[in-house]
């Protein structure tokens, strides 16, 4: 099933092997949406998800909302066509994220849900 259009989901490091292995197989990643840029350390510098350093290398499309909720972002994810999301460590979704695409949405977690949620 090589004509599926994927979004990608994920912001920790855990979650870039995936995301390069989708991206060495040859999928279509059509987007991909991470968490915020967000200061950390002792000088504050602004920090960019793990996930965002290897989109930026292999020239794909970031998305980094704020709020999954908000309707400029919902506009720009149905804007993609998308049929499959897949998303590997990141935040719980709204239910109109989770059912857009005709495939579904399928979930990587590093533990068990929903009793490890979090960890």
């Amino acid at each position: 099933m090589r004509n599926l259009r994927i979004v990608f989901m994920g912001t920790p490091d855990f979650a870039v092997a995936t995301l390069d292995r989708l991206v060495k197989k040859g999928y279509d990643i059509v987007g991909v949406i991470t968490a915020p840029d967000k200061p950390s350390g002792r000088g504050r510098r602004i920090h960019e998800s793990s996930v965002k350093q290897y989109a930026k290398k292999a020239g794909l499309y970031i998305m980094q909302p704020t709020n999954l909720k908000d309707n400029d972002f919902l506009d720009d994810l149905r804007s993609l066509k998308a049929n499959l999301q897949i998303v590997v460590a990141f935040r719980m979704l709204p239910k109109q994220v989770w059912a857009m695409p005709e495939y579904g949405t399928f979930n990587l977690h590093a533990s068990l849900l929903p009793d490890y949620r979090g960890a």
